[in-house]
């Protein structure tokens, strides 16, 4: 109990001395003080802008400007202002994006495609395996659409050029027509689509490619027109390609089976 006694004695004095250090050092005063000034502080003014004046308006009110005494009895310089057109003609572009012709197309059947790859295995068949082949369907990307013909990757990495070459394709009156290659898309681009206009390539026509020299190939066309199969030799190309074609009959309608 006195243990008790003594610790609250002691806590009292030692309360009794914060106070007495409080009131010497007046903080009570001071965070008073601080709160009244912080109230009575209005916020600072803001800058008022001014207000632009058009250039016309500014040109009328202009005040003459401040001279020196020997400068003020010359006459003034006459100003030349320059016109400033007061709006700009817009001119629309073009940027060159011409409709195509959607009503000429001709869009293969699934059995017309199909018949068009097992006639190009045929002939797959009956080439000679010492040289390189593929086949490559006709889509509207390759022929009508995009007019870019993009090659089997295996057949690109293991026979064709490792960087961009022009390829030299032969028709059957031996005029040359050219065709970029672009190794690293792996696929025919500028030039392919002059060739598929000329030799009238739509969706659904198969080529099969075989190569017989590293940049030359050969072309042959297989139309089956009506019911009669023709064999037509266009040249000596930098692609071997037997094009079979449905015809327009066989495109659009079920494939006779003697076609």
């Amino acid at each position: 109990m006195a243990e008790a006694t003594a610790y609250e004695e002691q806590r009292r004095r030692q309360v009794e001395a914060n106070k007495r250090k409080l009131e010497e050092l007046q903080l009570h005063y001071l965070s008073a003080a601080v709160r009244e000034a912080a109230a009575a502080a209005k916020p600072s003014p803001v800058k008022k802008r001014k207000a632009r004046v058009p250039l016309d308006a500014a040109d009328s009110v202009m005040e003459p400007l401040r001279r020196s005494g020997r400068l003020a009895n010359l006459p003034d310089k006459s100003v030349h202002r320059e016109e400033v057109p007061t709006f700009w003609r817009k001119i629309r572009r073009t940027y060159g994006s011409v409709r195509k012709d959607l009503e000429n197309r001709v869009y293969a059947t699934d059995e017309a495609r199909s018949y068009a790859i097992c006639k190009a295995e045929e002939v797959e068949q009956e080439l000679d395996s010492s040289f390189p082949v593929f086949i490559k369907p006709m889509t509207q990307s390759h022929v009508t659409g995009g007019f870019w013909l993009g090659l089997p990757n295996h057949f690109c990495r293991k026979y064709l050029p490792k960087r961009d070459e022009t390829i030299t394709l032969l028709d059957e009156d031996d005029n040359e027509s050219y065709t970029l290659y672009l190794a690293l898309k792996r696929g025919l681009s500028a030039g392919w689509r002059g060739f598929a206009i000329q030799h009238k390539l739509v969706d659904g026509d198969c080529l099969v490619f075989q190569l017989t020299e590293r940049t030359k190939f050969k072309f042959m066309e297989v139309g089956c027109i009506g019911q009669a199969c023709i064999w037509k030799l266009l040249g000596v190309l930098n692609l071997l390609g037997y094009r079979v074609i449905s015809c327009t009959k066989c495109l659009h309608s079920p494939v006779a089976t003697n076609c």
